[in-house]
Parts: structure tokens; C-alpha cells; sequence
């Protein structure tokens, strides 16, 4: 008599799986960990600029100093964004987004300790390596944990802890630099992140997308699904149909085949619609100062420009699930380049209202800074998993290009024909973003279209 024959495993489409739930608790807090990691991010991006000035007293420099000083974490942040989406999509975004905290926190540390703006640039080209690589495994990371339809609420409430981050360094300097100056905060703003990245290392699995192409990590992946509120064996094998097979890791791809057009749109959307973000950034208050207005007006312009986008970027992530990402991003950016426009318009001089001006700042930089948001989310919808990470790095490499132009291009507007000429600087960019984000085919769709 023969032995009866086991049914052959059937494998579990992880893709379904964790598509055919509503998103548990388990998940939220996923992508708060998540967001949590890119609120330190955010915190040490902006830490140089709330130190800049007590570092120029210290050092009998002029704030000309700090110029290469920027831009060589600009350059390091260009690199890093794209190494550690590499990493990402070989060793996990896991391991690259904890390492990637651990870089820049222990960098940002150590810069305590440095006495001239050489060896502060340095050390800010080191620690960027760190900040670029977290974006954009913290994007694919966020986009992986949640099911499809959440995918770009998920993302774009992570990213939008960069400018959060931002606030928390304007908050830390101002309780930390006139009691114990600059160094104190270096030494607080790099030893937290490292300590939340040793606490992320006990709490943050890998992504369950990733580890679905592994099959000695299936266990790994049981566990994680269970977690989430699966009935999923120890034993069970795993499938990943509904993402496109690609080669692993590779630049190569990104820019043949079927990616290639909507990688080039991409790359020409991040291009120019940083260059309009950073604009803004490095710029806002020198114009509003340098027209007569008061310092106080230039800090709540350049609050308003950054605060905006966080509101703006999370109502364009509800609104992808119920028109789909190219109607909202079209729409935001039409609006940044009407708000642009209106703000070349206006008189900025010393007897101009403040009122007005800042709050167009607050409209027009809440809607570009809501497009950049939202572009993360669909970098994570255009490329497969096996790229994800590399495809989403490799955008915010290339669009670091464009805030590296803002630091010459913002002055050389200022210089040659003020808020007019800036102001059309930044709609010009944010017609580039528009047409670029027109030609992108693999949009987020309309749930009728799904």
C-alpha cells in the first residue's frame, strides 16, 4: 500500500496578503517608526543653518564661509541617496536606513569637535552621505509595510517629517545655543539619532516585500505577517507576482526598457522642482531682509514656505486614493507656478504689508513643497520592488542637482532683478516639474481605474 501523497504547497501572494486589509495598528506604527527615522533626518539637514551664525562669531568668519560648507552636504547627500538605494535594494532598507542614522548621527556628533570651515565641510560631505541615503529607503520602506491603496498617504506622511525635523532643530537651537552653545548642539542633535537608530534596530522589521524574494527569510516574513494579523504558517512559501521582475539593484535598468521614460521624467521633475524648494529655502529670507523688510518677517516668510507644505503634501496624498496621483500633482503645481506669478507682482519693500506676502509664501511654498512631498510616492509606485529603493535614490540623487544650482542661481536672481526675476525663476521651475510629472505614465490611478 503506497503512502498518500502531500498536497503541494500553495504559496501566499504577500502582495494580496497585505493588500486585502484595511492597514492594522501594527502597520501605523511601522510607518511612524518610520517617519520618526526621517524626523532626525530633517533634524540634521537643518542643523548647520541654525548653527551658522554662533559658528561665525566663534570664528571671526563672514557667512561667505559657509558657502562650500552647504553645498559639500548638498554633494554628499547626492551620493549618498544613491549608494544607499543600492544597498537597499541588495541588503535590505532596513540595514540602510539604520545604518544611514548611524552615519550621520556619529558625523554629526564628531563635528563638535572641529574648529574651521574646512574641516566643518568635511564632515558635513561624510554626514550626507548619511542623510541621502535615508530618504529613499525610508520611502520604499514606508510604501512596502502598508497595502497598495495607503501606499502614498504612508510615504508622504514620512517624508513630510524632513521640514518637521527642521522645526525640531530651530526648537532644540533655541534652548540649547545661548546656554551652551554650538557644540552642545551638535553633540545632542548627532547623539539622539544614534540612539534612535539602535532602538529602530530592535523595533523596525525589513520590509515584507523585500524579503518575499528570499526564500531563506520566509520564516522571517511569517512572522512579520502575523504581526500584522495574517494566519500565516511557520512553513508557508511565498510569491510576489503582482511587482515586476527586474535585475536586482541595477542602475542600468532604471534607464532602459520600460522604465526608461518615466525615470527620465521623473529625474526632470526632482531636478526642477528642488531647485524651486531650495530657492526658497536658502533665499526667502534674504530677499524679504534685503528689500527692508524686518528679520522677523524674513523667519515667519521662510516658516510659512516650509509649514505649508506639510498640509499641502498630506491633503495631496488623500486625494491620490480619490482622483490618482497626476490630476492632484498637476493641479499643486499649476498652483505653485499662479502663486509664483502673484508673488512677482507684488511690491516687496520696507513699507510693503507683510501680511500678503507671507501669506502667498505660505501658499505657493506649501504647494511646491506638497508636490516634492508627494513625488516620493510615486517614485515608490513607478519602480518594482526589486529597484524601488535604487529608483527612488537615483531621483533624489539627480534632483539634489537642483538645490545645488539654488545656492548660485537664487543669488545671481537676487543680484540682477530681485523678487521679479526670483519669483519667475521659481515658476519657470515649476513649469518644468508640471510637464515632466505630465509625462509620467505609471501615475497612482483613480481606484475606477486601478
Amino acid at each position: 500500500m503506497t503512502a498518500p501523497v502531500a498536497p503541494p504547497v500553495v504559496p501566499i501572494d504577500v502582495g494580496r496578503t497585505l493588500d486585502e486589509r484595511g492597514g492594522s495598528g501594527y502597520q501605523r506604527l511601522l510607518v511612524l517608526l518610520t517617519a520618526t527615522a526621517i524626523m532626525f533626518d530633517g533634524l540634521d539637514i537643518q542643523l548647520l543653518g541654525v548653527a551658522v551664525p554662533a559658528m561665525m562669531r566663534d570664528w571671526g568668519v563672514g557667512r561667505a564661509a559657509f558657502a562650500p560648507v552647504f553645498a559639500s552636504g548638498l554633494v554628499g547627500m547626492m551620493i549618498g541617496g544613491l549608494g544607499a538605494g543600492l544597498v537597499g535594494d541588495r541588503f535590505g532598507r532596513r540595514t540602510a536606513l539604520i545604518g544611514s542614522i548611524l552615519v550621520f548621527g556619529a558625523l554629526t556628533a564628531a563635528t563638535a569637535a572641529v574648529n574651521d570651515p574646512a574641516r566643518l565641510g568635511a564632515l558635513r560631505f561624510l554626514a550626507g552621505l548619511g542623510l541621502g541615503g535615508a530618504l529613499p529607503n525610508a520611502a520604499a520602506l514606508a510604501s512596502e509595510y502598508v497595502p497598495r491603496r495607503q501606499r502614498a498617504l504612508a510615504v508622504t506622511l514620512t517624508i513630510v517629517c524632513v521640514p518637521l525635523g527642521g522645526t525640531l532643530a530651530g526648537v532644540l537651537g533655541l534652548g540649547i545655543l545661548p546656554r551652551y552653545g554650538w557644540r552642545a548642539l551638535y553633540v545632542v542633535g548627532g547623539l539622539v539619532p544614534v540612539a534612535a537608530a539602535l532602538l529602530l534596530s530592535r523595533l523596525m522589521p525589513e520590509s515584507p516585500r523585500f524579503l518575499a524574494r528570499d526564500p531563506r527569510r520566509w520564516p522571517e516574513l511569517a512572522r512579520i505577517l502575523r504581526r500584522i494579523g495574517h494566519a500565516v504558517p511557520a512553513d508557508a512559501a511565498f510569491v510576489d507576482p503582482g511587482e515586476q521582475a527586474v535585475a536586482r539593484g541595477s542602475l542600468k535598468v532604471l534607464v532602459s526598457g520600460s522604465l526608461r521614460s518615466d525615470t527620465l521624467a521623473l529625474w526632470g521633475a526632482f531636478v526642477s522642482c528642488l531647485l524651486a524648494v531650495y530657492l526658497g529655502f536658502n533665499w526667502v529670507p534674504a530677499l524679504l531682509t534685503g528689500a527692508g523688510m524686518s528679520a522677523a518677517v524674513g523667519s515667519a516668510g521662510i516658516t510659512a514656505f516650509n509649514l505649508g507644505g506639510v498640509l499641502g503634501a498630506i491633503g495631496g496624498a488623500l486625494a491620490f486614493p480619490r482622483i490618482g496621483s497626476k490630476p492632484t500633482m498637476l493641479a499643486m503645481a499649476a498652483g505653485a507656478i499662479a502663486g509664483a506669478l502673484i508673488l512677482r507682482s507684488m511690491e516687496v519693500g520696507p513699507g510693503s504689508p507683510a501680511g500678503p506676502i507671507i501669506a502667498m509664501l505660505g501658499l505657493t511654498g506649501g504647494l511646491i513643497n506638497a508636490v516634492q512631498a508627494t513625488m516620493y510616492a510615486l517614485a515608490a509606485q513607478v519602480y518594482p520592488v526589486d529597484v524601488r529603493a535604487t529608483g527612488v535614490g537615483a531621483a533624489t540623487a539627480v534632483g539634489r542637482g537642483g538645490a545645488i544650482v539654488s545656492t548660485w542661481a537664487g543669488a545671481w536672481a537676487l543680484e540682477a532683478g530681485g523678487s521679479r526675476l526670483f519669483f519667475s525663476m521659481v515658476a519657470a521651475a515649476m513649469v518644468v516639474a508640471l510637464v515632466s510629472l505630465a509625462l509620467v505614465k505609471r501615475h497612482i490611478p483613480a481606484p475606477s481605474r486601478a
